[in-house]
């Protein structure tokens, strides 16, 4: 317990360090090249102190959510890097699923690497139908519990499983007792607005993507290929 209370302590006080010396470019304080070079050369020592000191590996829970744009893409590029690592990847969408989006397309080249399934058929006012929409839901979750299971998958991602959540056609127990049985290296993320708080609370990164702009809502721009879809 004391080693872990001051390998703690020692990792904190490399990241104030770390801040302190700042990241340079121009506005950095120093007079000359020759002070800012010092202070960058701390900076690149600290820096491989601050690497070395975390030598942990962990499957990781990550939220992406938030009402801006971005969080099913953010969740596709860790499918992309994950997949140019040589490994594994199991994407289960939940409520996407009424057209082939680009990606889907892209992802076909990866063959065996990389199992895709849009299991939803829209929107709740497209759909217009609960009782489907719930079994739906159901069969996307059957699947996902499936390759949260198995060991073959380095990353898992459950696309819009937060909205599913939000319209109550899955209960959180379920999906955190589920999220409990995977394998310890297991990376597993799940996207979506409104992620709960017991969610967030477990998970080991959360982002959260804000509306600052948006070309459907204020210029009346349609959905576009490459953007949306």
């Amino acid at each position: 317990m004391a080693d872990a209370t001051n390998q703690e302590e020692g990792e904190n006080s490399l990241d104030q360090a770390a801040l302190e010396l700042g990241i340079g470019g121009k506005l950095s304080p120093d007079k000359d090249d020759l002070s800012y070079k010092k202070r960058m050369s701390q900076r690149q020592k600290i820096q491989k102190q601050r690497v070395n000191s975390r030598q942990k590996e962990k499957g990781l829970i990550l939220v992406f959510t938030g009402n801006g744009k971005g969080k099913t893409t953010a969740a596709l590029g860790l499918a992309l890097r994950t997949l140019g690592h040589g490994e594994k990847v199991a994407i289960v969408q939940f409520i996407k699923g009424s057209w082939e989006p680009g990606e889907a397309k892209a992802f076909e080249k990866f063959g065996d690497s990389l199992e895709f399934h849009a299991l939803g058929e829209g929107f709740t006012w497209n759909t217009q139908d609960r009782e489907r929409d719930a079994s739906l839901v159901a069969n996307a979750w059957e699947k996902s519990l499936d390759f949260l299971k198995r060991k073959e998958h380095k990353l898992v991602i459950l696309d819009e499983i937060n909205i599913a959540l939000k319209l109550g056609y899955l209960s959180l127990d379920q999906v955190l007792i589920g999220l409990g049985e995977r394998p310890p290296l297991k990376h597993v993320v799940l996207t979506g607005r409104g992620a709960p708080k017991e969610l967030i609370d477990i998970a080991d990164l959360v982002t959260e993507m804000s509306l600052v702009h948006h070309p459907f809502k204020e210029q009346g721009i349609k959905a576009q290929k490459g953007i949306e879809f």
